[in-house]
């Protein structure tokens, strides 16, 4: 009998550790220590597995001690989205605990060592966020299916016929090489399934993250001009759009003022 007990203690200690390992939560809860889906200090404490954790559990801690989750606090989130007017589409998608879920996959991300590079760069992130859905209010790009965004020399990515390309998320990923590369790097359909990134918060904020990572964070110790042009510079950049340029640097300041960090040199391109 003793042996049979001691059986079913350790098949369930295995598979709590199993559940523990993989919660499944949705994308505003977090995993607890011991794997179960919930919200606050005893499921996104110190102890959270995944999620939106809250400080040392979650995503960028920094050599000054602040995390992502410190610093994007839901004061900061609404903040922005309050500013979008209740028609929007995005004001009923876009959501903290989506992004901070999604920045646990992206270590890196407010991650330089510093707690000022992190609030750089967090202030970078969502001043060009702003500016793309203009206040979180659209998931879609305005008009976009009308637009071609259709590399067709581009055979690593092709395009599938009758899938459209053009801007979806917090950053409007765009192009079939995009969503195909994002695609293969998160785990989805980019090719086939474009759309989701307009339906599934937490993959549109990870493609976000995703095309800011491969194409924006490695030039941030050049200054917040750097990022626009890395962003949107053929279109914005040297005379191009100088109100948008204008736009993005007037969000970052006011967020890196809100996060109570200097903005930096080189904040035009």
């Amino acid at each position: 009998m003793a042996a049979k007990l001691l059986t079913i203690l350790l098949v369930g200690a295995l598979c709590g550790a199993a559940v523990a390992q993989n919660c499944g939560c949705a994308s505003d809860q977090c995993c607890s220590k011991y794997g179960y889906c919930g919200t606050g200090n005893d499921y996104c404490g110190n102890t959270c597995q995944s999620g939106p954790c809250y400080s040392s559990g979650g995503n960028g801690s920094s050599g000054g001690g602040s995390s992502v989750a410190d610093i994007v606090t839901q004061a900061f989130f609404d903040g922005i989205i309050n500013q979008a007017a209740s028609s929007c589409a995005g004001k009923n998608f876009y959501t903290r605990a989506a992004f901070l879920n999604a920045s646990n996959s992206y270590s890196q991300f407010g991650n330089d060592g510093s707690a000022n590079g992190t609030k750089r760069e967090i202030a970078a992130f969502f001043a060009h966020v702003t500016q793309e859905t203009g206040h979180f209010c659209y998931i879609e790009e305005i008009d976009g299916a009308s637009h071609d965004y259709c590399d067709s020399n581009n055979t690593q990515y092709p395009c599938v016929a009758g899938q459209k390309y053009y801007g979806r998320g917090p950053l409007q990923l765009t192009w079939n090489y995009n969503y195909g590369a994002a695609g293969n790097s998160i785990g989805f359909d980019g090719l086939g399934n474009p759309g989701i990134v307009a339906t599934d918060v937490l993959i549109s904020f990870k493609t976000a993250l995703w095309f800011w990572m491969n194409n924006v964070h490695s030039v941030l110790d050049q200054g917040f001009g750097a990022t626009i042009r890395a962003i949107n510079g053929a279109v914005e950049c040297n005379g191009g759009n100088t109100p948008a340029v204008n736009a993005r640097v007037g969000y970052y300041e006011d967020y890196c003022s809100q996060l109570g960090v200097s903005p930096g040199d080189n904040l035009t391109c």
